[in-house]
């Protein structure tokens, strides 16, 4: 296991044939799609690569990434701390390989002969992994200023007719 600076750009059928495991920390400011989504870029992401063969011989790169976000509360409005968690298997392919024998749980990885931008990836993977609707506990989230929640019926008062209500009565009786 290499522990440490992971490098940007790797390739990953020499790291498979090693068996490697690469595992380390990026700065969360160096994702600069990632942080358009963020209240901060103050982090950093942790990674846990793994590189191998599967029983069929494929080239197979297992990933776990850890990282706590700020993200705007859609309740409150108000800043909110989230983790982010990511984990993924690809099976790495070349160009023009079909994709059609891959096993269930494999997500395909098309290389050519450049490297993989393992950036660029990682973090592909965290914006898929963000909340679509961020937000606190509800314990935990105070109302925005100026918030007033919608006044509770009261007992005492008396439940409105429904104009369409001589509607249904109409289309209940079989002789209209």
């Amino acid at each position: 296991m290499l522990k440490g600076p992971i490098p940007p750009h790797i390739d990953p059928r020499k790291l498979a044939d090693r068996a490697t495991t690469l595992e380390g920390e990026w700065p969360l400011a160096q994702f600069s799609r990632l942080c358009e989504q963020l209240v901060s870029d103050a982090g950093s992401v942790r990674a846990h690569l793994e590189f191998g063969r599967d029983e069929q011989g494929l080239i197979v790169m297992r990933g776990n990434l850890d990282v706590e976000v700020q993200m705007v509360c859609q309740r409150c409005l108000e800043p909110a701390l989230l983790p982010v968690h990511s984990e993924f298997v690809y099976a790495v392919l070349r160009e023009g390989r079909s994709t059609d024998n891959l096993p269930k749980g494999y997500d395909a990885l098309e290389l050519g002969e450049d490297p993989l931008d393992l950036i660029e990836l990682v973090e592909d993977e965290l914006l898929l992994a963000l909340p679509i609707v961020p937000a606190h506990d509800p314990d935990q989230c105070q109302h925005p200023s100026g918030y007033a929640a919608a006044p509770e019926p009261s007992v005492e008062e008396v439940p409105r007719s429904n104009p369409f209500g001589v509607l249904a009565q109409l289309k209940r009786d079989p002789n209209v």
